[in-house]
């Protein structure tokens, strides 16, 4: 009986950013549970790439190529899941943007209006696209992959922690507004992980290595160690959860001095 808590048969997930790191953790994990995933990124070889790995492993999977800066590409991605297989359960909005690297007082224009426009407005398109169809089954999970980084300062991060501060309220807005609808919208904030997307923060040893003495598990994250929360809040063992962030990170924001 506690075996079919996470269950996915039957459900259609698209998850945004599934080419590689933690998106495709995810998807990959999704796939494993019995979802059908879509997997999406900007590179179309990437993303065929893991799409036929999930087939090859006796999931379902397609690759529909998508910049989510792109109205035309969100909404090609979109229509493509519903041709494929109908309807879309599960929304995991993974892809960002980090386009800068320093003093919140040299920030470009440019560069902070990107941040914004990927991290936050993207992803409220995204929901505005699909939460009505879930609200019409009265059934969907929503889940944003924000960041510790919302939750603490940072001098060299700014931008891209305000958006992902942001996307911890969406979460909780759009959680208000339509849990009477069975729609679950959750956050899903990691740490520091290895992943092409961080690896500003930790190629450098010495980086890594303080950054390693403050996480109480004395590593850094794997991909695969998001995988499991989106399973649980994809899937019955979450149906009562929503408007939460979850930070997965080693323990490193519970983490006091001395």
């Amino acid at each position: 009986m506690a075996m079919n808590l996470f269950d996915l048969t039957g459900k259609v997930a698209v998850i945004t950013g599934s080419s590689k790191g933690i998106g495709r953790a995810m998807a990959e994990a999704l796939a494993e549970h019995g979802a059908k995933v879509v997997i999406t990124s900007r590179k179309a070889d990437l993303c065929d790439e893991v799409a036929a790995g999930i087939n090859a492993s006796g999931g379902e999977a397609i690759a529909v190529p998508c910049n989510v800066s792109h109205k035309d590409q969100r909404d090609n991605l979109l229509a493509t899941t519903r041709k494929t297989w109908g309807k879309i359960d599960i929304l995991i909005l993974n892809a960002a943007v980090n386009p800068y690297h320093g003093s919140a007082l040299d920030i470009p224009d440019s560069a902070f209006d990107k941040t914004m426009d990927v991290n936050i407005k993207c992803n409220m398109a995204f929901c505005r696209d699909v939460i009505p169809e879930m609200r019409e089954r009265k059934d969907g999970a929503v889940m944003i992959v924000s960041s510790i980084g919302g939750l603490r300062g940072s001098t060299v991060l700014g931008a891209y922690c305000i958006s992902k501060a942001a996307d911890m309220q969406i979460v909780r807005n759009l959680a208000a507004e339509f849990g009477q609808d069975n729609i679950r919208v959750n956050c899903i904030a990691p740490g520091l992980v290895k992943t092409n997307f961080a690896r500003v923060l930790y190629e450098d040893p010495e980086v890594a290595a303080k950054r390693i003495a403050g996480t109480p598990m004395r590593r850094l994250g794997e991909p695969e160690d998001l995988a499991g929360i989106a399973v649980y809040l994809a899937s019955k063992a979450g149906s009562w959860t929503t408007g939460q962030v979850f930070c997965i990170d080693g323990g490193v924001t519970t983490a006091g001095e001395g």
